[in-house]
């Protein structure tokens, strides 16, 4: 199947545009903080949300479109206020948002999706958001650049932006298919702070994109984990528009088949790219299990990996304290042989062996060294039950992380 990664965003797909500027919600500060994405068509909607008892009021608003009206037009999207522990005010102003921008828009409030990011606690400025909708109006464009301004406005503690296209073929039609993304702290699995916005020009029914989605964040957005810490606010949106023109999907034939593919090439990107922009970090670590009886099993022993303190600092400091891999996979809950397990250490400087059937082997701490230094490390790690796998994403805990958390609000 050919899926062809393309220079966009989620402007890349037809029908799409995109806007993101300064709206002055983010005090003392010149960056960017409002973004907006529209559909010239009235687009299928579906969507994926944080599973912390504690949901934000977008997250709530943005739930009943998703799964009672399931049809959207537009996002707006804000940063640096997560409105969220803000109570039935804090719920009205994002169904105020939503109303607001679909009057300017000529929408009914239920097509229009909005998703906040930043502090908690703290209500919306109205005037200020309301304004920013005005100005991201005017501002909308189909525009490389104005997806680009779009996924930097909803960036908070990331130091880069996230987004990415990719183009494939569903009965003979060109389709495409663009996203963006935000999340550096606060992530763990079952998503974090994590706003993920994807576009599509792609005809497929509500029910069999909303499983789509959810399988892919399963195995990709879920397998991340930063700090440990399950936001309040995370949101996965995917809007198909149907403009590509491909005989619509309405089951689970060749055309959905291709479709998931597309939106696993689309969701790993930014999951990797979540994780490697970790706060404070300097190193990306992927944990790959295999070897096990059942993906299940396999997806708990990877995540217990990435999750350990004590394993994201050894790979901060370039240690290989294989004991800590292996203390993390004893915890987990996961049932294994630890006797038979293998683990690896690869990177772009080669791999090298540091367990054989639960043992020490008789490694070069010095070529140990030279292996994990690059900035991308993976452990894979073998426990020879079972012909399943599974990867998580994480990083490095530095100094870093603490000094940009330590002073989150100021």
């Amino acid at each position: 199947m050919d899926i062809k990664v393309i220079d966009g965003g989620v402007t890349a797909p037809s029908g799409f545009k995109a806007a993101g500027l300064r709206a002055g919600i983010k005090e003392g500060k010149t960056n960017k903080d409002m973004a907006m994405i529209y559909s010239e068509k009235n687009a299928v909607c579906a969507g994926t949300f944080t599973k912390n008892v504690v949901k934000a009021a977008p997250v709530l608003w943005d739930k009943k479109i998703v799964y009672d009206v399931k049809k959207a037009q537009a996002v707006v999207i804000n940063s640096g206020i997560a409105n969220a522990c803000t109570g039935d005010a804090g719920y009205e102003d994002a169904k105020s948002t939503a109303e607001y921008a679909g009057e300017k828009l000529g929408l009914p409030a239920e097509n229009v999706l909005v998703a906040s990011t930043g502090v908690i606690g703290f209500r919306l400025p109205m005037d200020k958001i309301k304004n920013g909708v005005d100005l991201l109006k005017d501002a909308l464009s189909f525009s490389r650049e104005a997806a680009i301004d779009a996924s930097e406005a909803i960036l908070t503690t990331d130091t880069h932006k996230k987004e990415i296209a990719v183009e494939f073929s569903l009965g003979g039609k060109t389709v495409k298919m663009g996203a963006m993304c935000k999340g550096s702290g606060m992530i763990h699995p079952n998503m974090g702070t994590m706003l993920g916005f994807i576009t599509t020009d792609a005809d497929i029914e509500y029910e069999l994109m909303l499983k789509a989605l959810k399988e892919n964040v399963d195995k990709t957005f879920n397998m991340v984990s930063v700090d440990g810490d399950t936001s309040t606010n995370d949101t996965v949106l995917l809007l198909a528009n149907g403009m590509a023109g491909n005989e619509k999907i309405d089951s689970e034939n060749e055309d959905y088949t291709v479709f998931k593919e597309a939106l696993s090439v689309v969701t790993t990107y930014l999951a990797k790219q979540i994780a490697g922009d970790g706060e404070g970090a300097t190193r990306l670590f992927e944990a790959e299990v295999a070897g096990a009886p059942d993906y299940e099993t396999a997806k708990v022993l990877a995540k217990s990996v990435i999750t350990s303190n004590l394993t994201k600092c050894a790979i901060y400091g370039k240690d290989a304290n294989w004991g800590r891999i292996l203390c993390a996979m004893g915890y987990s809950g996961a049932e294994f042989d630890p006797l038979k397990v293998d683990i690896t250490m690869m990177s772009a400087n080669g791999e090298i062996k540091l367990v054989e059937n639960g043992m020490a082997t008789d490694f070069s701490e010095e070529k140990a060294l030279e292996i994990l230094s690059p900035d991308f490390i993976k452990a894979f790690i073998d426990i020879k039950s079972g012909n399943e796998s599974a990867v998580a994403w994480g990083c490095d805990l530095t100094y870093d992380y603490v000094k940009i958390n330590a002073d989150y609000r100021s």
